[in-house]
Protein backbone atom coordinates (compact mmCIF):
# COMPACT_ATOMS: atom_id res chain seq x y z
CA UNK A 1 0.00 0.00 0.00
CA UNK A 2 1.15 3.27 -0.82
CA UNK A 3 2.21 4.84 2.34
CA UNK A 4 1.45 8.77 1.70
CA UNK A 5 -2.42 7.48 2.13
CA UNK A 6 -1.32 7.55 6.17
CA UNK A 7 -1.54 11.29 5.90
CA UNK A 8 -5.11 11.05 4.89
CA UNK A 9 -6.46 12.68 8.12
CA UNK A 10 -4.75 15.44 7.43
CA UNK A 11 -6.28 16.50 4.27
CA UNK A 12 -9.73 15.10 4.73
CA UNK A 13 -12.99 17.31 5.70
CA UNK A 14 -12.28 17.38 8.97
CA UNK A 15 -9.91 14.47 9.78
CA UNK A 16 -13.44 12.64 9.98
CA UNK A 17 -12.11 9.13 9.23
CA UNK A 18 -13.33 7.73 12.46
CA UNK A 19 -16.29 5.52 11.96
CA UNK A 20 -18.41 5.67 15.67
CA UNK A 21 -21.41 4.11 15.29
CA UNK A 22 -24.15 4.03 18.35
CA UNK A 23 -25.57 0.45 19.01
CA UNK A 24 -29.15 1.96 17.48
CA UNK A 25 -26.85 2.36 14.26
CA UNK A 26 -25.48 -1.09 14.62
CA UNK A 27 -28.85 -2.64 14.91
CA UNK A 28 -30.11 -0.59 11.81
CA UNK A 29 -27.14 -1.92 9.73
CA UNK A 30 -26.75 -5.53 10.68
CA UNK A 31 -27.73 -6.11 7.38
CA UNK A 32 -24.65 -4.40 6.14
CA UNK A 33 -21.41 -6.11 5.03
CA UNK A 34 -18.79 -5.80 8.23
CA UNK A 35 -15.11 -5.26 7.21
CA UNK A 36 -13.48 -5.07 11.15
CA UNK A 37 -13.71 -5.03 14.79
CA UNK A 38 -11.64 -3.04 17.36
CA UNK A 39 -13.06 -4.54 20.61
CA UNK A 40 -16.29 -3.88 20.96
CA UNK A 41 -16.55 -1.59 18.00
CA UNK A 42 -17.46 -2.62 14.55
CA UNK A 43 -16.80 -0.93 11.27
CA UNK A 44 -19.08 -1.21 8.29
CA UNK A 45 -18.56 -1.39 4.37
CA UNK A 46 -20.76 1.33 4.12
CA UNK A 47 -18.94 3.76 6.54
CA UNK A 48 -15.82 3.38 4.66
CA UNK A 49 -17.47 4.05 0.97
CA UNK A 50 -19.18 7.21 2.44
CA UNK A 51 -15.86 8.46 3.46
CA UNK A 52 -14.27 7.52 0.68
CA UNK A 53 -17.13 9.60 -1.41
CA UNK A 54 -16.80 12.23 1.37
CA UNK A 55 -13.25 12.75 0.82
CA UNK A 56 -13.02 12.72 -3.26
CA UNK A 57 -16.14 15.22 -2.70
CA UNK A 58 -14.01 17.43 -0.43
CA UNK A 59 -11.11 17.15 -3.26
CA UNK A 60 -12.92 18.42 -5.35
CA UNK A 61 -14.26 21.24 -3.69
CA UNK A 62 -10.60 21.87 -3.50
CA UNK A 63 -9.73 21.82 -6.93
CA UNK A 64 -7.83 18.90 -6.55
CA UNK A 65 -9.85 15.96 -7.93
CA UNK A 66 -8.83 12.41 -6.58
CA UNK A 67 -10.55 9.52 -8.40
CA UNK A 68 -11.70 6.30 -6.71
CA UNK A 69 -9.25 3.25 -6.13
CA UNK A 70 -9.16 0.22 -4.35
CA UNK A 71 -5.88 1.64 -2.97
CA UNK A 72 -7.63 4.31 -1.41
CA UNK A 73 -10.29 2.40 -0.14
CA UNK A 74 -8.27 0.14 1.82
CA UNK A 75 -6.20 2.92 3.00
CA UNK A 76 -9.29 4.97 4.56
CA UNK A 77 -9.83 1.39 5.82
CA UNK A 78 -6.67 1.35 7.79
CA UNK A 79 -7.07 4.81 9.11
CA UNK A 80 -10.65 4.13 10.62
CA UNK A 81 -9.24 0.61 12.53
CA UNK A 82 -6.10 2.72 13.55
CA UNK A 83 -8.47 5.34 15.14
CA UNK A 84 -10.51 2.96 16.95
CA UNK A 85 -7.03 1.66 18.11
CA UNK A 86 -6.52 5.30 19.23
CA UNK A 87 -9.57 5.72 20.69
CA UNK A 88 -9.25 2.72 23.16
CA UNK A 89 -5.88 4.42 23.89
CA UNK A 90 -7.17 7.83 24.71
CA UNK A 91 -9.98 6.05 27.07
CA UNK A 92 -6.88 4.73 28.62
CA UNK A 93 -5.03 7.17 29.18
CA UNK A 94 -7.93 9.31 30.54
CA UNK A 95 -7.44 11.78 27.81
CA UNK A 96 -10.25 14.15 27.20
CA UNK A 97 -11.45 17.05 24.75
CA UNK A 98 -14.23 19.97 26.16
CA UNK A 99 -17.25 20.61 24.27
CA UNK A 100 -15.74 24.61 24.19
CA UNK A 101 -12.81 22.54 22.75
CA UNK A 102 -14.76 20.83 19.66
CA UNK A 103 -17.42 24.48 19.24
CA UNK A 104 -14.03 26.40 18.82
CA UNK A 105 -12.41 24.24 16.45
CA UNK A 106 -15.20 23.21 14.10
CA UNK A 107 -16.28 26.86 13.83
CA UNK A 108 -12.58 27.32 13.04
CA UNK A 109 -12.55 24.83 10.48
CA UNK A 110 -16.15 25.66 9.32
CA UNK A 111 -15.12 28.95 8.60
CA UNK A 112 -12.02 27.79 6.61
CA UNK A 113 -13.87 25.36 4.19
CA UNK A 114 -16.60 28.56 3.41
CA UNK A 115 -13.53 30.55 2.45
CA UNK A 116 -12.25 27.58 0.48
CA UNK A 117 -15.22 27.05 -1.18
CA UNK A 118 -16.08 30.82 -1.83
CA UNK A 119 -18.94 31.13 0.06
CA UNK A 120 -21.89 29.43 2.42
CA UNK A 121 -24.02 28.42 -0.57
CA UNK A 122 -20.92 27.00 -2.53
CA UNK A 123 -20.32 24.90 0.50
CA UNK A 124 -23.54 23.72 1.09
CA UNK A 125 -24.04 22.92 -2.55
CA UNK A 126 -21.30 20.65 -2.64
CA UNK A 127 -22.39 18.65 0.29
CA UNK A 128 -25.75 18.96 -0.24
CA UNK A 129 -26.81 20.08 3.25
CA UNK A 130 -26.77 23.10 5.24
CA UNK A 131 -24.08 24.31 7.46
CA UNK A 132 -25.55 23.91 10.52
CA UNK A 133 -26.48 20.26 9.05
CA UNK A 134 -22.45 19.08 8.25
CA UNK A 135 -21.72 20.38 11.82
CA UNK A 136 -24.36 18.54 13.71
CA UNK A 137 -23.30 15.09 11.25
CA UNK A 138 -19.64 15.42 11.79
CA UNK A 139 -19.27 17.03 15.82
CA UNK A 140 -18.81 14.12 17.45
CA UNK A 141 -16.50 12.59 14.73
CA UNK A 142 -14.59 15.90 14.95
CA UNK A 143 -14.62 14.74 18.47
CA UNK A 144 -13.02 11.40 17.99
CA UNK A 145 -10.42 12.97 15.77
CA UNK A 146 -9.55 15.82 18.30
CA UNK A 147 -8.92 12.81 20.84
CA UNK A 148 -6.65 10.90 18.33
CA UNK A 149 -4.78 13.90 17.36
CA UNK A 150 -4.12 14.71 20.85
CA UNK A 151 -2.89 10.79 21.64
CA UNK A 152 -0.56 10.88 17.88
CA UNK A 153 1.01 14.58 20.12
CA UNK A 154 1.76 13.55 23.21
CA UNK A 155 3.40 10.30 21.40
CA UNK A 156 5.37 12.35 18.89
CA UNK A 157 6.22 15.37 21.55
CA UNK A 158 8.43 12.02 22.78
CA UNK A 159 10.49 11.36 20.08
CA UNK A 160 13.75 13.54 19.76
CA UNK A 161 16.59 13.25 17.45
CA UNK A 162 20.99 13.69 18.72
CA UNK A 163 23.50 15.38 16.01
CA UNK A 164 24.98 12.11 15.58
CA UNK A 165 21.78 10.25 14.37
CA UNK A 166 21.54 13.56 11.80
CA UNK A 167 24.72 13.26 10.85
CA UNK A 168 24.17 9.38 10.10
CA UNK A 169 20.91 10.27 7.77
CA UNK A 170 22.95 12.57 5.95
CA UNK A 171 25.84 10.25 5.15
CA UNK A 172 23.61 7.78 4.15
CA UNK A 173 22.39 9.71 0.94
CA UNK A 174 24.37 9.72 -1.98
CA UNK A 175 26.46 12.23 -3.16
CA UNK A 176 25.03 11.98 -6.26
CA UNK A 177 21.44 12.89 -4.66
CA UNK A 178 22.45 15.29 -2.57
CA UNK A 179 19.68 18.47 -3.46
CA UNK A 180 20.77 21.84 -5.02
CA UNK A 181 19.88 24.65 -1.88
CA UNK A 182 18.62 27.83 -3.73
CA UNK A 183 19.84 30.97 -2.64
CA UNK A 184 18.41 32.07 1.04
CA UNK A 185 18.51 34.89 2.78
CA UNK A 186 17.35 36.06 6.99
CA UNK A 187 15.64 39.13 6.69
CA UNK A 188 14.18 41.49 9.78
CA UNK A 189 12.02 44.24 9.20
CA UNK A 190 10.42 47.90 10.60
CA UNK A 191 6.86 48.56 9.55
CA UNK A 192 4.73 51.89 10.06
CA UNK A 193 1.00 52.08 9.05
CA UNK A 194 0.17 55.39 7.51
CA UNK A 195 -2.24 57.33 9.36
CA UNK A 196 -5.18 58.60 8.28
CA UNK A 197 -5.58 62.32 6.86
CA UNK A 198 -8.15 63.94 9.29
CA UNK A 199 -10.63 64.24 6.58
CA UNK A 200 -10.65 60.57 5.87
CA UNK A 201 -10.78 59.48 9.15
CA UNK A 202 -13.80 62.06 10.22
CA UNK A 203 -15.47 60.78 7.52
CA UNK A 204 -15.32 57.12 8.12
CA UNK A 205 -16.18 57.75 11.99
CA UNK A 206 -19.30 59.88 10.88
CA UNK A 207 -20.55 57.30 8.89
CA UNK A 208 -20.21 54.28 11.10
CA UNK A 209 -21.93 56.31 13.89
CA UNK A 210 -24.32 56.65 11.75
CA UNK A 211 -25.29 53.08 10.92
CA UNK A 212 -25.11 52.33 15.10
CA UNK A 213 -28.01 54.72 15.14
CA UNK A 214 -29.85 52.96 12.51
CA UNK A 215 -29.63 49.73 14.21
CA UNK A 216 -29.78 50.94 17.90
CA UNK A 217 -33.02 53.82 17.22
CA UNK A 218 -34.73 52.57 13.61
CA UNK A 219 -34.44 49.31 14.10
CA UNK A 220 -32.34 48.11 11.07
CA UNK A 221 -30.76 45.00 10.72
CA UNK A 222 -26.94 44.78 11.23
CA UNK A 223 -26.83 41.36 9.29
CA UNK A 224 -28.30 44.01 6.37
CA UNK A 225 -26.20 46.78 6.89
CA UNK A 226 -22.77 44.66 7.13
CA UNK A 227 -24.12 43.29 3.65
CA UNK A 228 -23.94 46.74 2.09
CA UNK A 229 -21.81 48.83 4.01
CA UNK A 230 -19.40 46.63 5.69
CA UNK A 231 -15.81 46.65 4.34
CA UNK A 232 -14.62 43.31 5.76
CA UNK A 233 -14.12 41.19 2.92
CA UNK A 234 -14.35 38.00 5.44
CA UNK A 235 -18.10 38.39 7.08
CA UNK A 236 -19.54 41.08 4.82
CA UNK A 237 -21.35 38.57 2.74
CA UNK A 238 -22.49 36.58 5.59
CA UNK A 239 -23.86 39.54 7.62
CA UNK A 240 -20.91 40.65 9.01
CA UNK A 241 -20.84 37.26 11.29
CA UNK A 242 -17.70 36.36 12.91
CA UNK A 243 -17.88 32.81 14.41
CA UNK A 244 -16.83 31.77 17.60
CA UNK A 245 -13.41 32.82 18.05
CA UNK A 246 -10.93 32.97 21.37
CA UNK A 247 -10.53 36.34 22.85
CA UNK A 248 -6.99 36.26 22.35
CA UNK A 249 -7.47 35.77 18.78
CA UNK A 250 -9.21 39.05 18.17
CA UNK A 251 -7.23 42.32 18.55
CA UNK A 252 -7.75 43.76 21.79
CA UNK A 253 -9.86 46.60 21.46
CA UNK A 254 -12.63 44.41 19.69
CA UNK A 255 -12.26 41.70 22.45
CA UNK A 256 -12.53 44.18 25.27
CA UNK A 257 -16.16 46.00 23.40
CA UNK A 258 -17.27 42.86 22.54
CA UNK A 259 -16.73 41.10 26.00
CA UNK A 260 -18.15 43.93 27.40
CA UNK A 261 -21.68 43.01 26.53
CA UNK A 262 -24.60 41.27 27.06
CA UNK A 263 -25.86 38.72 24.23
CA UNK A 264 -28.35 40.45 21.84
CA UNK A 265 -26.33 43.87 22.83
CA UNK A 266 -24.69 46.57 20.19
CA UNK A 267 -21.28 48.20 21.21
CA UNK A 268 -20.30 51.50 20.79
CA UNK A 269 -18.14 52.89 17.55
CA UNK A 270 -15.46 50.92 18.08
CA UNK A 271 -11.75 51.98 16.38
CA UNK A 272 -9.00 49.15 15.80
CA UNK A 273 -6.23 49.11 13.41
CA UNK A 274 -8.66 47.86 10.99
CA UNK A 275 -10.80 50.89 11.28
CA UNK A 276 -14.44 51.35 12.91
CA UNK A 277 -16.67 48.84 14.16
CA UNK A 278 -19.90 48.40 15.09
CA UNK A 279 -19.94 45.11 17.33
CA UNK A 280 -23.44 43.04 18.44
CA UNK A 281 -22.79 40.10 21.09
CA UNK A 282 -24.58 37.24 19.84
CA UNK A 283 -23.13 34.58 22.54
CA UNK A 284 -20.05 34.08 24.73
CA UNK A 285 -19.32 30.24 26.11
CA UNK A 286 -16.07 31.01 28.39
CA UNK A 287 -13.63 32.84 26.52
CA UNK A 288 -14.87 32.30 23.29
CA UNK A 289 -17.27 34.79 21.43
CA UNK A 290 -19.57 34.75 18.35
CA UNK A 291 -20.35 38.36 16.98
CA UNK A 292 -21.57 40.16 14.02
CA UNK A 293 -19.96 43.24 13.45
CA UNK A 294 -19.87 45.90 10.50
CA UNK A 295 -16.46 47.29 9.94
CA UNK A 296 -16.28 51.03 8.51
CA UNK A 297 -12.50 51.04 6.85
CA UNK A 298 -10.30 54.19 6.38
CA UNK A 299 -9.64 54.99 2.78
CA UNK A 300 -6.43 54.28 1.35
CA UNK A 301 -6.39 57.06 -0.91
CA UNK A 302 -7.02 59.55 2.14
CA UNK A 303 -3.62 57.80 4.34
CA UNK A 304 -0.77 60.00 5.44
CA UNK A 305 1.55 58.20 3.76
CA UNK A 306 4.84 60.76 3.86
CA UNK A 307 4.75 60.66 7.55
CA UNK A 308 5.57 56.74 7.36
CA UNK A 309 7.81 57.65 5.08
CA UNK A 310 9.53 60.10 6.94
CA UNK A 311 9.17 57.86 10.23
CA UNK A 312 11.60 55.39 8.68
CA UNK A 313 13.64 57.26 7.58
CA UNK A 314 14.33 58.68 10.61
CA UNK A 315 14.56 55.16 11.80
CA UNK A 316 17.02 53.95 9.69
CA UNK A 317 19.62 57.03 10.16
CA UNK A 318 19.17 56.55 13.72
CA UNK A 319 20.37 52.60 13.12
CA UNK A 320 22.99 53.64 10.53
CA UNK A 321 24.58 56.50 12.57
CA UNK A 322 24.40 55.09 15.75
CA UNK A 323 26.36 52.19 17.18
CA UNK A 324 24.49 51.71 20.32
CA UNK A 325 21.29 52.03 18.51
CA UNK A 326 20.07 48.09 17.21
CA UNK A 327 17.72 47.66 14.78
CA UNK A 328 16.07 44.57 16.55
CA UNK A 329 15.81 46.94 19.69
CA UNK A 330 13.95 49.82 17.02
CA UNK A 331 11.93 47.25 15.65
CA UNK A 332 10.22 45.98 19.34
CA UNK A 333 9.79 49.39 20.07
CA UNK A 334 8.29 51.02 16.86
CA UNK A 335 7.23 48.92 14.63
CA UNK A 336 3.83 48.25 13.35
CA UNK A 337 3.67 44.73 12.50
CA UNK A 338 2.41 42.41 15.09
CA UNK A 339 4.00 39.11 13.63
CA UNK A 340 7.13 40.66 13.91
CA UNK A 341 7.91 43.45 16.08
CA UNK A 342 7.67 41.48 19.65
CA UNK A 343 10.37 39.25 17.48
CA UNK A 344 12.88 41.80 16.99
CA UNK A 345 11.45 42.47 13.42
CA UNK A 346 13.01 38.78 12.15
CA UNK A 347 10.80 37.58 9.60
CA UNK A 348 10.43 33.25 9.51
CA UNK A 349 9.63 31.30 6.37
CA UNK A 350 5.61 31.27 7.02
CA UNK A 351 5.84 27.26 4.95
CA UNK A 352 8.90 26.20 6.94
CA UNK A 353 8.65 28.35 10.06
CA UNK A 354 12.59 28.58 9.65
CA UNK A 355 14.65 31.80 9.39
CA UNK A 356 16.17 31.34 6.16
CA UNK A 357 13.62 32.17 3.50
CA UNK A 358 14.78 30.61 0.17
CA UNK A 359 14.46 34.00 -2.51
CA UNK A 360 11.98 32.13 -4.70
CA UNK A 361 9.56 32.09 -1.70
CA UNK A 362 9.72 35.75 -1.26
CA UNK A 363 6.63 37.89 -1.98
CA UNK A 364 7.18 40.14 -4.89
CA UNK A 365 7.74 43.13 -2.97
CA UNK A 366 10.27 41.98 -0.64
CA UNK A 367 12.40 40.05 -3.51
CA UNK A 368 12.51 43.50 -4.95
CA UNK A 369 13.80 45.10 -2.12
CA UNK A 370 16.50 42.34 -1.30
CA UNK A 371 17.68 42.53 -5.54
CA UNK A 372 19.52 45.59 -4.11
CA UNK A 373 21.23 44.52 -1.48
CA UNK A 374 24.86 43.72 -1.83
CA UNK A 375 26.09 43.11 1.95
CA UNK A 376 24.70 41.78 5.29
CA UNK A 377 23.79 44.29 7.56
CA UNK A 378 22.28 46.35 4.30
CA UNK A 379 19.24 48.51 5.90
CA UNK A 380 16.79 49.22 2.56
CA UNK A 381 15.06 52.59 2.04
CA UNK A 382 11.26 52.49 2.86
CA UNK A 383 9.25 51.25 0.66
CA UNK A 384 5.47 49.88 0.15
CA UNK A 385 3.94 46.56 0.80
CA UNK A 386 0.49 45.40 1.68
CA UNK A 387 0.65 44.09 5.27
CA UNK A 388 -1.13 41.01 4.80
CA UNK A 389 -3.39 39.52 7.63
CA UNK A 390 -4.56 43.22 8.08
CA UNK A 391 -5.06 44.43 4.17
CA UNK A 392 -3.36 47.31 4.54
CA UNK A 393 -1.26 49.55 3.14
CA UNK A 394 2.35 50.24 4.90
CA UNK A 395 5.68 50.68 4.38
CA UNK A 396 9.05 48.89 5.86
CA UNK A 397 12.72 49.20 6.01
CA UNK A 398 14.83 45.93 5.50
CA UNK A 399 17.49 44.77 6.75
CA UNK A 400 19.99 41.63 5.26
CA UNK A 401 21.03 39.78 8.05
CA UNK A 402 22.20 36.77 6.55
CA UNK A 403 22.69 35.62 2.72
CA UNK A 404 23.73 32.15 1.71
CA UNK A 405 24.38 31.33 -2.33
CA UNK A 406 23.10 28.57 -4.20
CA UNK A 407 24.68 25.56 -3.08
CA UNK A 408 24.51 21.56 -2.80
CA UNK A 409 23.31 20.54 0.62
CA UNK A 410 25.97 20.10 3.44
CA UNK A 411 25.62 19.60 7.57
CA UNK A 412 27.35 23.55 7.89
CA UNK A 413 25.01 25.12 6.17
CA UNK A 414 21.73 23.46 6.21
CA UNK A 415 22.17 21.62 9.26
CA UNK A 416 18.47 22.84 10.66
CA UNK A 417 16.53 21.58 7.62
CA UNK A 418 18.22 18.37 7.79
CA UNK A 419 17.56 17.90 11.12
CA UNK A 420 13.89 18.53 10.17
CA UNK A 421 13.70 15.88 7.85
CA UNK A 422 15.42 13.83 9.71
CA UNK A 423 13.38 13.92 12.41
CA UNK A 424 10.01 13.23 10.50
CA UNK A 425 11.41 10.34 8.89
CA UNK A 426 12.45 9.46 12.57
CA UNK A 427 9.11 10.77 14.32
CA UNK A 428 7.12 8.83 11.04
CA UNK A 429 9.20 4.91 11.61
CA UNK A 430 8.53 5.56 15.54
CA UNK A 431 4.90 6.03 15.19
CA UNK A 432 4.50 2.87 12.66
CA UNK A 433 6.10 0.56 15.41
CA UNK A 434 4.23 2.18 18.06
CA UNK A 435 0.50 1.68 16.41
CA UNK A 436 1.41 -1.89 15.44
CA UNK A 437 2.25 -2.53 19.02
CA UNK A 438 -0.75 -0.71 20.23
CA UNK A 439 -2.74 -2.74 17.61
CA UNK A 440 -1.20 -5.96 19.61
CA UNK A 441 -2.78 -4.81 22.64
CA UNK A 442 -6.08 -4.32 21.28
CA UNK A 443 -8.73 -6.95 19.82
CA UNK A 444 -8.60 -6.29 15.91
CA UNK A 445 -10.38 -8.64 13.18
CA UNK A 446 -10.75 -8.54 9.55
CA UNK A 447 -13.60 -10.03 8.52
CA UNK A 448 -12.52 -9.19 4.71
CA UNK A 449 -9.24 -10.01 3.08
CA UNK A 450 -6.75 -7.32 3.07
CA UNK A 451 -4.29 -6.34 0.77
CA UNK A 452 -1.45 -7.98 3.06
CA UNK A 453 -3.27 -11.28 2.75
CA UNK A 454 -2.41 -11.77 -0.92
CA UNK A 455 -5.62 -12.94 -1.91
CA UNK A 456 -7.38 -10.01 -3.71
CA UNK A 457 -9.08 -10.45 -6.61
CA UNK A 458 -11.52 -7.84 -8.91
CA UNK A 459 -11.19 -6.02 -5.93
CA UNK A 460 -11.90 -2.57 -7.99
CA UNK A 461 -15.63 -3.83 -8.29
CA UNK A 462 -16.19 -5.35 -5.38
CA UNK A 463 -15.42 -2.21 -3.42
CA UNK A 464 -16.37 0.76 -5.41
CA UNK A 465 -19.28 1.72 -3.61
CA UNK A 466 -22.73 1.43 -5.26
CA UNK A 467 -20.24 -0.80 -8.04
CA UNK A 468 -18.99 3.04 -8.94
CA UNK A 469 -16.62 3.76 -11.40
CA UNK A 470 -14.85 6.28 -9.74
CA UNK A 471 -18.25 9.21 -9.71
CA UNK A 472 -19.59 9.47 -6.24
CA UNK A 473 -21.71 12.67 -7.10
Amino acid sequence: MNKNYLLLPLFFLFGFLITHQSHAQQSRQLADQIVAHVNENIILKSEIDQNVADYIRQSRVSGEPIEFSTELWYAFLESAVDNYVLLEKAEIDSITVSDDEVNSRMDMRMQQLVQQAGSEQALEQAFGKSIIQIKADFREQFREQMLTSKVREQKIQTVEITRPEVREFFNRIPTDSLPTIPEQVSLSQIVIVPPAKKDAEKGALELAQQLRDSIVTHGKSIEELARRHSDDPGSAENGGLLPMMGLDELVPEYSAAASALKPGGISEVVKTQFGYHIIRLNRRVGDQIETNHILISIDEDQLDEQYAINRLEALRDSIVNNLDVEFSDVARKYSEDPNTANLGGKIFDPQSGERLIPLNRLDPSMYRIVLLMDEVGTISEPKSFTLQRQNKKAYRIVRLDRQIPEHIANLQQDYERIKNIALQQKQYRIMQKWMQNLRETIYVEYTIDTPSDKKIENTMEELSPAGSTGDTR
